[in-house]
């Protein structure tokens, strides 16, 4: 029985039928209904025609040709090194690896006893995929493996003849992985034996992102994530086109960095020994996902947010574990850095002129933090003794001016949360990029003051959201005050609120081209490698099709929840069969029902 506030709404049972279940959803495309089989012996070409170097911004080098090659298909391939060939024969390798291994029978998204009528007859004239031509039009810059947002053209074009010749077009290496990446989507196991098809030849596909940053945040102080872990989520994270993971490193409550200059960080800051990230590991994830078209980029807390460097130079902090912590800090066990020490200085230096230099050969960025800084703090400081923003402004000044001047000398961009600017009135670069949390207001006024943004709206884009309080309350006011105990950003942010999200709305064209894109962020509270991927799969990718497709097609008409819905279910499928526990959308009678209007189960008011 419907509840009485539903009393007029109808509940429209129907088909999730992915007749072209591509996501994030190309900008343009259009299909056949032929099929075509793919063998393992494809004929797979690189650059069939001469190509010109393109040089970086400012940077420039000299011309250089590419001439054509064969590209062999060889499973497992792992790039010796960054350069275009390797890159894309790695692509090459991982996306015919995905179609003739995950074992994709698409059962799950057809009415039951249905399958064959969506899959080719064995026993009929088979047409084989011939030939794959990759052509990548321009070399690929020094700054294509390293990227700023919109340094890299990441466009592609995909046609597959009906008479089984197929040609992939891009500028660079990542648009050719993105590309290959569709190429993947297209294809199915025939569930009779080792046959792959598609059903839907001739294709063509115009493809290219909305936003050029498309992210994923992830804590790994909260709770610690292995290698595997991160290994993991870039790969889902390519699948869906996103192509930057922000990897919140450090916070109060444990520095699981490894900094040889400052061993002691780690073996004290650290929850255990073996829950760190050495240099090899971080270079190992970085260049996971260099080779995978996404970008990572370390953050390290600061000036709040850095309580655990106390474990090892309690000197530098003020407030660490002060009690009641809601007094000092968001959450415990705070701590932040004395903002009128030299000794602070000299820490940073030697922090950024170890770390900086390993992480630059793969990201453009550092993220320096910023956010929730308790002017409180202060008055425990011997140095300073007030919690006056007119007192600490200028000090917080002098402080973020020092941390990216060090990020710049590495030759990296800074970032910083939206409270630097904002809250403390710090004046920073035009370089600098600002990252937001706390709504549209936010983007409306940094972008009209001239900042360029990263989106996470914690209204929309948080993902740990709805997961109730990880603090625990004794019997009496606490107990009674907090009950039933929901977190302070629920409820759950669904797919469906995560895909209706646009960081330009109401923001005028100008403000609108300051907005490099959004970052879904998963604090890790609550979240441990157990849970992962079902909090982050499939909701993030809900956001990467708004992020590299948009909410509206090309006729500028909004793409419906309804349309949608089929799209990421078969995604969410094709991520479960590789190895990713990716949370239920629907339940699966609805991926399996059979309707003529070709719709999901729809809810509508009448």
């Amino acid at each position: 029985m419907l509840p009485p506030a539903l009393a007029l709404v109808a509940l429209v049972l129907g088909v999730v039928q992915p007749v072209f279940g591509l996501w994030p959803a190309p900008q343009s495309y259009s299909k056949g209904s032929s099929f075509l089989y793919l063998h393992h012996n494809i004929e797979i070409t690189y650059n069939d025609e001469p190509v010109r170097w393109s040089s970086c911004p400012v940077r420039g080098s000299a011309p250089r040709i590419l001439t054509s090659q064969q590209l062999p298909y060889t499973w497992g391939y792992t790039p010796r090194f960054p350069s275009s060939k390797e890159l894309v024969q790695a692509g090459v390798s991982r996306a015919l690896g995905s179609i003739f291994s995950d074992g994709f029978v698409p059962w799950m998204l057809r009415k039951r006893g249905q399958l064959y009528k969506f899959e080719p007859d064995l026993h009929q004239g088979q047409k084989w995929l011939q030939k794959l031509d990759i052509i990548q039009t321009t070399h690929d810059k020094p700054c294509t493996f390293k990227p700023l947002a919109g340094e890299v053209d990441e466009a592609y074009n995909l046609t597959i003849s009906a008479d089984g010749k197929a040609k992939l077009r891009a500028v660079s290496y990542v648009g050719v992985l993105h590309g290959l990446e569709t190429f993947t989507q297209l294809f199915f196991q025939h569930s009779q034996g080792p046959f792959w098809y598609t059903p839907f030849a001739p294709v063509s596909i115009q493809d290219y992102p909305k936003f050029p940053h498309r992210g994923v945040l992830l804590d790994t102080s909260r709770h610690w994530f292995s290698v595997d872990d991160l290994k993991r989520t870039i790969d889902a994270m390519a699948w869906n086109k996103l192509n930057r993971l922000h990897v919140h490193a450090t916070d109060s409550q444990s520095w699981p960095l490894v900094i040889p200059s400052m061993p002691e960080l780690a073996r004290k800051g650290a929850y255990s020994p073996d829950q760190t990230y050495s240099p090899d590991d971080i270079r190992e994830i970085q260049q996971y996902g260099q080779h995978r078209g996404v970008e990572v980029y370390l953050e390290i807390d600061m000036p709040g947010h850095i309580g655990s460097v106390a474990e090892s130079h309690p000197e530098l902090i003020v407030a660490y574990d002060a009690q009641p912590y809601y007094w000092w800090c968001a959450q415990p066990p705070c701590g932040a850095f004395k903002l009128n020490n030299t000794k602070v200085d000299t820490f940073l230096d030697r922090l950024f002129a170890d770390l900086l230099p390993r992480v630059a050969p793969y990201t453009a960025y550092h993220h320096t933090g910023g956010d929730e800084l308790n002017a409180n703090d202060s008055m425990l400081d011997e140095g300073i003794r007030s919690n006056d923003s007119a007192v600490l402004q200028p000090l917080l000044q002098k402080f973020i001016d020092g941390v990216h001047s060090r990020v710049r000398k590495a030759g990296l961009t800074p970032l910083t949360w939206e409270e630097i600017p904002l809250d403390w009135n710090v004046t920073m670069g035009k370089d600098v990029v600002v990252q937001t949390w706390l709504g549209a207001d936010s983007v409306k006024t940094l972008t009209g003051m001239g900042h360029k943004i990263i989106d996470s709206d914690y209204n929309y884009w948080y993902l740990d959201c709805g997961r109730g309080q990880w603090l625990t309350f004794g019997n009496g006011e606490a107990f009674d005050s907090f009950f039933p105990f929901n977190d302070w950003c629920g409820p759950t942010k669904s797919w469906e609120l995560i895909y209706s999200h646009d960081p330009t709305t109401d923001l005028t064209p100008d403000e609108a081209k300051l907005v490099l894109g959004g970052e879904v962020a998963v604090w890790t509270e609550t979240i441990d490698p157990q849970t992962l991927d079902s909090i982050i799969w499939p909701r993030a990718s809900a956001a990467g099709e708004a992020l590299w497709s948009g909410r509206t097609d090309l006729s500028g008409a909004n793409r419906s929840l309804v349309e949608a819905a089929p799209r990421l279910v078969e995604m969410r499928e094709r991520m479960v069969v590789k190895g990713i526990r990716a949370a239920a959308i629907t339940q699966q009678w609805c991926s399996m029902a059979d309707n003529n209007n070709g719709t999901a189960c729809e809810q509508r008011v009448m």
